[in-house]
């Protein structure tokens, strides 16, 4: 129940994180709530895909895959430019931490440990970028396919 608990709080800070991003880089107020759940979602997949695989690059890859794509189908449904909220979404998967590490030890003067966070931020930063191409080379008719499905429904 309490990891339960974890993963909704989670969620919740991805939501309004993403939020308080778009807001700083004056994405159309009308677009928030969206922007705040493209950022949700991706999080809670990242969390959910690191508790079933052992690999923190295939679980930021997955999440990227669904970011993406709910980006692109939100951009269709709100006839707004993808990068309103592919950008804002993906602020929580960007590794901040290892990026933060690297700069650190670095600066610690020992040098191995900044290749260790060096070395996982960049592999993270890639499956981030390969995620966004997958979905990106996608036909954007097949995002205007689901939205017409969906409205009929």
């Amino acid at each position: 129940m309490m990891e339960f608990a974890t993963f909704l709080f989670q969620g919740l800070a991805a939501f309004v994180g993403t939020i308080a991003f778009a807001v700083l880089f004056h994405v159309p107020r009308q677009q928030y709530l969206w922007a705040g759940v493209t950022g949700c979602l991706g999080w809670l997949c990242y969390l959910l895909m690191n508790r079933l695989t052992v690999s923190t690059v295939i679980a930021s890859f997955i999440a990227t895959l669904l970011l993406t794509a709910v980006s692109r189908f939100f951009a269709v449904w709100r006839r707004t430019p993808i990068t309103i909220f592919l950008v804002c979404g993906i602020f929580p998967l960007v590794p901040g931490e290892g990026i933060y590490y690297t700069a650190y030890y670095f600066m610690m003067g020992d040098t191995a440990a900044a290749g260790d966070w060096g070395t996982q931020a960049l592999k993270i930063a890639i499956a981030i970028s390969l995620g966004i191409v997958v979905i990106l080379s996608l036909p954007q008719k097949l995002f205007r396919v689901l939205l017409h499905r969906q409205e009929e429904a």
